[in-house]
């Protein structure tokens, strides 16, 4: 193994705990930052096999508001901005990097994933928006499960990180119907997607994309993918019974025929999934 990559996958191994040390960092500051992205489906992820991979980042969600706070921070900490990345999003993501610290018995150093933080402000911003600025006490360390299961199943081309970390939070982390730590809580991403039709076609397709996906995945443990069809049908279920508001109804009777995903002029018109119930 050459040095780079000896250096990669031990760097892999302490992202989660500088991840923390960033947190904990900015929680001492006052300041609310959380993990969002695969890396934070690993920090609850039991079996490690299911979601062990190389992250090429740290990805963190803050509270607008805080900005100068978190600049500070950063700053604090040995970090740069980009302030490019501030100004083309339109204040709506911080992107910071340091000089590498890490070096091999040979003094060598390399690039490191925990060396690049993107920080998002307010919004989880993909296929739709995730308003989440005032969902960040759920947990400690990393946004909700049920915003991260959102962030993953409302996006049109699913990859097998994506599959996988879908896998990995169904199959290990029990549903409810109340905001709790460790807990997919299914009532409330039935209540946000009976408010948005774009939302809900899309997490609905993505539901029936990983059905197919768990029949197939015949690399992982049967009683992990048993709890996930499980869970997708309670969360299918619990979305087609919650009373649809108007502007839901309204958008519905468009359909696909008007764009209804923020990435749609990217897509093939062949991937707008499997008819979904109106």
């Amino acid at each position: 193994m050459d040095e780079p990559t000896q250096g990669m996958l031990s760097a892999r191994s302490d992202m989660v705990a500088e991840a923390r040390r960033l947190i904990d960092e900015a929680r001492s500051r006052g300041v609310d930052l959380r993990l969002f992205g695969g890396l934070a489906v690993r920090t609850h992820c039991e079996l490690a096999y299911v979601c062990e991979r190389d992250y090429s980042d740290i990805d963190l969600l803050g509270r607008r508001r805080q900005v100068k706070e978190i600049l500070a921070l950063f700053a604090a900490l040995g970090f740069e901005e980009n302030v490019d990345v501030r100004v083309s999003s339109d204040h709506q993501q911080l992107q910071f990097a340091r000089p590498c610290a890490h070096a091999d018995e040979e003094r060598h150093y390399y690039l490191h994933p925990d060396d690049h933080v993107d920080v998002f402000l307010d919004t989880f911003h993909m296929d739709h928006r995730l308003p989440l600025a005032d969902r960040l006490d759920i947990e400690d360390y990393t946004v909700s499960l049920s915003d991260l299961l959102l962030t993953k199943l409302q996006t049109a081309h699913l990859d097998e990180k994506d599959e996988r970390d879908i896998v990995s939070l169904l199959g290990q982390s029990p549903l409810g119907e109340t905001d709790e730590r460790g807990v997919v809580n299914v009532a409330y991403i039935a209540h946000l997607c009976a408010g948005d039709w774009g939302l809900s076609y899309d997490v609905l397709a993505g539901i029936a994309r990983m059905r197919g996906v768990l029949d197939q995945r015949v690399d992982l443990d049967a009683d992990l993918l048993g709890r996930a069809r499980s869970a997708l049908d309670r969360l299918q279920a619990a979305m087609e019974a919650e009373p649809k508001s108007t502007k839901w109804k309204l958008r519905a009777k468009v359909g696909t025929h008007k764009q209804w995903r923020d990435n749609v002029e990217e897509q093939d018109a062949a991937d707008h999934g499997p008819p979904l119930p109106q």
